[in-house]
């Protein structure tokens, strides 16, 4: 089901240059970073937590919809559509945020930070990919409830859960502190 997304060896990332002197000032952006980043993980977790669910046969739709009512990302976005259209919208927006306006300052900043956000854009093409092959997928799981559509599902969920909690770390830990040092803002 994955094999026409090409998926980038984590090993191939640029080292991100440690910044030395920063002030809590300049931290403060790299942290607010982290904490937009820690709600799409907590939603992750969620909704990886629902596909077990609904795989084992324990919980129904109603139950799903009951649960996922509360969600933040459900309740900001329920206009988007059903909760992997909101999810995804969500990532969407938040990346290009980033690839408009944050990667281009930062590759402003010199050659090892160019490569840096170059990086980071390729993989945004690549979490990109993964969540609409899960849209695809659910859709499919909603047609035809059968155990390959199950499998399916939770395949592109656990390699989407993969590369994008990887990409998040390494988006904190390359361009965090370089955020508040170089006054790099949205």
């Amino acid at each position: 089901m994955l094999l026409n997304i090409a998926f980038l060896d984590d090993a191939t990332r640029p080292p991100a240059p440690r910044l030395e002197g920063l002030t809590a000032a300049q931290r403060q952006p790299g942290e607010h970073l982290r904490m937009i980043h820690d709600h799409l993980r907590d939603n992750m977790k969620t909704l990886g937590k629902l596909i077990e669910r609904a795989k084992a046969g324990s919980v129904t739709p109603a139950e799903i919809a009951a649960e996922t009512a509360d969600l933040a990302m459900v309740a900001n976005f329920r206009r988007f559509g059903n909760l992997c259209g909101q999810y995804c919208q969500i990532v969407h927006t938040h990346h290009s945020i980033e690839d408009y306006a944050i990667f281009p300052a930062l590759a402003e900043q010199g050659p090892v930070f160019k490569a840096i956000a170059d990086r980071l854009k390729a993989e945004h093409v690549v979490v990109h990919e993964l969540l609409l092959a899960l849209v695809d997928a659910l859709n499919a799981l909603a047609g035809e409830p059968t155990q390959t559509r199950f499998d399916d599902t939770r395949e592109v969920y656990l390699a989407l859960e993969r590369v994008l909690l990887s990409h998040l770390g390494y988006e904190e830990e390359a361009m965090g502190d370089a955020l508040g040092y170089f006054e790099i803002g949205v």
